[in-house]
């Protein structure tokens, strides 16, 4: 069987290798050598470990989360990359505080003399909103403030210096989707995402904010709400600024119900905020609830390491390579099939694999790209890309010195597909790159199948991007060669829809990892190319995060 596999993936490799003579672009010979050890064998061998049930979900602070670092620091170590944290080892401490919620087993939401009860987790998900013992709300007034967003470049205020200090919030999932002038049509901004919503609250003052579910509007399923926001939340230790006392999540069914008690429809309430007009709507309910929270202080490590530049001047710039190494640990309880591991495989034991893959590759080069190259595997991704964000705050090198960041979160496991999917296409001028190295392989980029999910400020690029790093993020193709139309894309839904952030994330030895290793040879020529090449990568002109790239180069230097 293994030497049929072997068969097969030498004959897909010849037939990949003969579009390059009618390609445009041509990689080195050496490097297309080198690219050739990314391999079936060595990427499952990773993921094998990484997504074992010995490392018990890698959670942050955890035993598995210090064997997963470990494991990875050692991996770089033996194909002679150096320790690039700014002490001089291996690892980046991440200081966290976690905060575990003990919730009420149900709240009563009343309206004079009549009142509602919603169970947590079944209707509701309550966690605390600051690092605090107990955490009490008293009889306050809740108000629908539509999507909760301020935007000036928009001409958008749906808070209209309404005073909300001391309010529990009811805001709607993602951003206006149906003129596509604002908020880029159905492509999700960040101001579609659940972290700026309860930034926005903190901002605003108000004591509460609770995100109405729907399965469209967020992208996954409740029970993915379920999963990531129960058992410890992490946030980082040095966090500063507003903070409301409660972050929850309601199911839409339960909202349906609670505006029916203040004598609202949901649906109409929902159609009032796709206008600029919309103002903030007193729905004449209260709430008061406590909140048991265990805070400790916690820690996790980002793994980093550098081959340094063959080139005296370009060697002072780096390209990061990154992916996450952590998951969400154990749950508090067994699920049906008696598992409480979250293994993420996928998610992202696939992608540090990945990583680790792309690391031996690029360490093998009998000539060193010009540029320095930082290996980056960050911590506490699930937890609100704090590792990153800790990473871009706090990096070893400045950000004005990062050419770019390439991120790797899961991998394509149906086999090899003829499309590309390019996170964040059309933000900056590494797409031509990308799109060259695709054409070589005989592929086509096309943008991102789900514009309306945010991915591309769901993973840990987007740290980078916020201090002005440009960025190159896949996802797997869907157009899976050999299957029919539609085959591809369904087979993701499926496993966003049961496996995202489940326990069944699991390593499965009947992946076909042909894509998996195309990808992942690609984005090794594409870090090459953008390590070779003379000028620094660059946003597209007008770009949200143009600015800070500019501040961050101006401040190279100083």
């Amino acid at each position: 069987m293994r030497f049929i596999v072997w068969l097969g993936f030498v004959g897909a490799y010849l037939g990949f290798a003969s579009t390059v003579r009618s390609a445009d672009w041509v990689p080195e010979q050496q490097v297309v050598q080198s690219a050739a050890q990314i391999t079936e064998g060595v990427l499952r061998s990773h993921i094998r470990f990484l997504a074992d049930d010995l490392l018990e979900g890698r959670g942050p602070s955890s035993r598995g989360d210090r064997l997963a670092q470990l494991y990875i620091a050692t991996e770089l170590q033996s194909l002679g990359i150096q320790p690039a944290a700014a002490d001089g080892s291996w690892f980046q401490p991440v200081p966290l505080r976690g905060l575990r919620t003990i919730p009420p087993t149900s709240i009563q939401i009343r309206r004079g003399t009549d009142q509602l009860s919603l169970n947590h987790y079944e209707d509701v998900m309550l966690t605390c909103g600051m690092p605090q013992p107990t955490v009490s709300i008293e009889d306050a007034e809740l108000v629908f403030v539509g999507y909760g967003i301020q935007a000036p470049e928009f001409d958008w205020d749906d808070y209209k210096d309404v005073d909300v200090r001391g309010k529990i919030l009811v805001m709607m999932n993602n951003d206006p989707e149906d003129d596509p002038n604002l908020f880029a049509g159905r492509r999700r901004l960040y101001y579609g995402r659940w972290d700026y919503k309860y930034e926005m609250a903190a901002k605003m003052g108000a004591a509460g904010a609770l995100i109405i579910h729907t399965t469209a509007s967020a992208g996954y399923p409740y029970q993915v709400v379920q999963t990531s926001w129960s058992g410890e939340e992490f946030e980082l230790a040095a966090t500063e600024g507003p903070t409301t006392r409660l972050k929850g999540w309601i199911t839409e069914a339960a909202c349906e119900r609670a505006m029916q008690l203040a004598g609202q429809d949901l649906d109409q309430l929902r159609a009032s905020a796709q206008s600029r007009d919309f103002r903030p709507i007193p729905l004449g309910l209260r709430l008061s609830l406590t909140l048991q929270c265990d805070v400790r202080e916690q820690m996790t490590g980002n793994v980093l390491g550098v081959l340094p530049g063959a080139d005296p001047r370009l060697s002072k710039e780096f390209l990061v390579f990154m992916a996450h190494h952590d998951h969400l640990g154990l749950a508090d309880q067994r699920d049906e099939n008696g598992d409480m591991i979250y293994n993420g495989a996928v998610d992202n034991a696939s992608g540090t694999a990945t990583l680790l893959s792309i690391a031996r590759a690029i360490a093998s080069l009998p000539t060193r790209p010009k540029r320095s190259i930082l290996f980056a595997f960050v911590g506490a991704e699930e937890q609100g890309l704090l590792g990153s964000e800790h990473f871009a705050l706090d990096p070893p090198i400045p950000a004005g010195y990062m050419a770019a960041v390439i991120n790797i979160d899961g991998i394509n496991i149906l086999g090899r597909t003829h499309d590309l999917n390019l996170i964040g296409n059309g933000k900056s001028d590494l797409d031509p790159i990308v799109d060259r190295v695709a054409k070589w392989q005989g592929r086509t980029v096309v943008p991102d199948y789900f514009p309306d999910r945010g991915y591309y400020y769901r993973s840990d690029q987007f740290s980078l991007a916020k201090v002005g790093v440009p960025g190159v993020y896949l996802h797997s193709g869907v157009n899976v060669v050999g299957r029919p139309d539609g085959w591809g894309k369904s087979q993701l839904e499926k496993w966003v829809e049961e496996i995202y952030h489940q326990p069944g994330d699991e390593y499965d030895p009947n992946w076909d990892l042909a894509g998996a290793i195309e990808d992942a040879q690609l984005l090794m020529h594409v870090g090459v190319v953008i390590s070779n090449q003379s000028e620094m990568p660059n946003w597209i002109p007008g770009d949200e995060f143009e600015a800070a790239r500019i501040k961050a180069i101006d401040q190279r230097d100083k």
